[in-house]
């Protein structure tokens, strides 16, 4: 069974894009804070062999963007990864090797992460990411935390998610002071008391 790890670049007061941020793919806010050290840590945190999993807003996003960059670990391992992506629309996918998740799309990813292969990551697509975790189908969420306060955006975690408890693995700091932080999905929060 594969496993499935969300990374997400996100503020410190969790937002992971701010109004207006429409240049995504590029990083905007975040840019300032990227150094040779840092790609190389963020690199090592996804690792060599994965697949992707996509809500459709962050794969056209990178549809645009990712296919334009040719060498190094980061930008090679998207482009070869198979993209399973969460989509209404699956004739329109051309940035491959592509999946469609289906119409049901917790059914979708609960075939594909049965089967064997790499693990599965989720970048961006917060949407996905709220579902995934409400049905217990993260095993490890890696939030890459800059040191920044955004104040207004789309929060990683929206106010409708569940309570759950991750459990931290392990954290690396970039020459830049961003952190790299690696939590095990443990499930729904309880309260103790």
């Amino acid at each position: 069974m594969r496993k499935i790890r969300i990374m997400e670049h996100v503020s410190l007061d969790g937002v992971i894009s701010p109004p207006g941020d429409s240049d995504f793919a590029q990083g905007g806010w975040s840019a300032p804070y990227r150094t040779p050290g840092g790609a190389a840590a963020l690199a090592e945190a996804q690792g060599t062999s994965f697949d992707l999993l996509l809500g459709r807003r962050t794969y056209d996003l990178w549809a645009a963007y990712w296919p334009t960059v040719k060498g190094g670990p980061f930008a090679d391992g998207l482009n070869a990864a198979t993209k399973y992506v969460a989509t209404h629309r699956p004739e329109s996918l051309g940035w491959g090797p592509v999946g469609n998740l289906g119409t049901d799309v917790i059914a979708g990813v609960r075939r594909i992460r049965s089967t064997d292969g790499p693990d599965l990551i989720v970048w961006g697509s917060s949407t996905l990411t709220s579902v995934l975790l409400e049905q217990g189908l993260v095993d490890e969420v890696v939030l890459v935390v800059y040191p920044v306060l955004l104040g207004q955006g789309k929060r990683f975690f929206s106010d409708r998610a569940d309570p759950r408890e991750l459990a931290l693995v392990s954290t690396k700091a970039t020459p830049s002071g961003v952190l790299i932080n690696t939590y095990r999905h443990v499930g729904s929060l309880s309260v103790k008391g």
